[in-house]
């Protein structure tokens, strides 16, 4: 009984796979709540469970979370110290760090929009750009895939 108890904990510890720092607040954010009141949580830590419904195929830089009813958010973390693999969609994300704020141009925008569709291997119009943007993100510093 105790081996099965102790092979059991061994497979649930292995199914996480830690990135970055370590996880320190001890409350998730609905990630419907950051993107409800952005502008409450701006310039704070915040950490969000949800399901990668999209990874950065090029370098794992950012991931997207979303809950059960579709509300996503960008995990974007600085290249090089954390990398998302590309097999962790569909898996399970706690995720923390800063909500941050982006106001980009019309140019900058485009910039952004063309940088996505290169990423995605997808087809590019700058026309269907009209105006510049703003979008929220967490700057991460940590994560744990859970399963």
């Amino acid at each position: 009984m105790r081996w099965t108890i102790l092979l059991a904990a061994l497979v649930c510890e292995a199914a996480e796979t830690k990135l970055g720092k370590p996880l320190e607040l001890k409350n998730t954010t609905a990630i419907r709540q950051l993107v409800d009141k952005p502008a409450d949580y701006v310039g704070k830590p915040v950490q969000v469970k949800g399901t990668v419904t999209d990874v950065c195929q090029m370098a794992g830089c950012w991931t997207q979370l979303a809950d059960e009813a579709g509300n996503a958010i960008r995990i974007k973390v600085t290249d090089g110290e954390i990398e998302f693999p590309k097999s962790s969609m569909g898996k399970t994300v706690l995720a923390e760090g800063t909500l941050r704020k982006f106001e980009l141009t019309k140019e900058q925008t485009i910039a952004r929009a063309k940088h996505e569709a290169e990423e995605q291997g997808r087809k590019f119009n700058a026309a269907s750009i009209k105006s510049g943007s703003t979008f929220y993100q967490i700057q991460g510093t940590g994560a744990v895939i859970l399963d």
